[in-house]
């Protein structure tokens, strides 16, 4: 059984690692969910945050523009 990415480096999800947030966001920038990242439901809830308070300051965009000519 593979551990949470945060529990196994002892941290926690913060705006500051853009590069560690990319890993929990779908190709089309939706938040992935805990059975696809394998993160432990404490940190799910803290990750969502996090991510939508950088979606919040334009850090990650809140949606891909694949397709768009």
């Amino acid at each position: 059984m593979s551990r949470c990415f945060f529990c196994k480096f002892n941290t926690n999800p913060t705006i500051h690692e853009i590069e560690n947030l990319d890993k929990f966001i779908s190709p089309r920038k939706k938040i992935l969910h805990r059975e696809k990242t394998n993160v432990c439901a404490k940190h799910q809830r803290s990750l969502t945050k996090v991510i939508k308070h950088a979606r919040f300051l334009a850090l990650i965009p809140f949606v891909s523009y694949q397709g768009v000519k």
